[in-house]
């Protein structure tokens, strides 16, 4: 069974807003999304940030890692004025300050450990610990949690070990053979695939395994409709202009 929300906004604001940004959030509030994918990834002083590259230069203005400065270096950098002048400002934002925007909105989040090279298991470690403490009082009463996700099979045994409460989807590109055993050992309770990779067959196999199924990134209506009728229980989505929540 899944019991996440349906549709996602991917990274905030999809097309609309500069993604990993509170300003993205903000815009997929606007469109009515009350679910939504960010990627989480550790600054220099070991504090979760939402950024997804782990250089700076596409989405923040600068030279060099992420893991170069600090939380509070990074929210100062410039993260919006790429997207279009009216966002200039954003910075990279700390993940408590999206957490505690959404759980003030009541959105959803599919947090996805999007660690620097040579840094998983560490990442990992600290989103799941941060998520947890975030969400004590939820965990307490048995509510409805975010999801972790991630391509790294390290990360993911991290965030288990240091926070097995919080489930946990694993992030593939095409579903790889031998995937159930896989899933299997992590504990995970979803795949995450590309669509583009997807066909009916895999997803009746997942499904009949008894995971969830998630993809990204669904960016048409029609597209949208084919892979929920093959089964897909979520997706994530840039067009959240085209595309209603649900």
């Amino acid at each position: 069974m899944w019991p996440y929300p349906r549709i996602l906004a991917h990274r905030g604001g999809g097309t609309l807003a500069p993604e990993n940004t509170l300003a993205a959030l903000r815009c997929g509030l606007a469109y009515g999304y009350r679910a939504v994918e960010f990627d989480v990834m550790l600054a220099s002083d070991g504090v979760p940030v939402v950024v997804h590259d782990p250089e700076l230069g596409r989405t923040v203005a600068g030279r060099g890692q992420v893991s170069d400065y600090t939380a509070a270096q990074l929210g100062a950098m410039e993260a919006g004025a790429w997207f279009g002048p009216a966002f200039a400002g954003e910075g990279v934002p700390a993940f408590g300050a999206v957490v505690a925007y959404c759980k003030a909105q009541r959105i959803w989040m599919n947090i996805e450990i999007k660690p620097a090279p040579g840094c998983d298991v560490a990442t990992g470690e600290a989103v799941a610990r941060a998520t947890r403490d975030y969400f004590s009082k939820e965990i307490a009463a048995g509510e409805l949690l975010p999801l972790l996700s991630s391509f790294s099979i390290a990360a993911l045994e991290a965030a288990r070990q240091a926070a097995p409460e919080l489930a946990r989807g694993w992030l593939v590109e095409a579903i790889p053979a031998g995937w159930a055993r896989t899933a299997e050992e992590l504990g995970v309770v979803a795949l995450h695939c590309d669509h583009q990779q997807l066909t009916p067959e895999l997803a009746r196999e997942v499904k009949e395994a008894g995971y969830g199924l998630f993809c990204y990134t669904v960016n048409t209506p029609e597209r949208a409709s084919e892979l929920l009728a093959w089964g897909v229980d979520g997706f994530c989505t840039d067009r959240i202009d085209l595309i209603k929540p649900s």
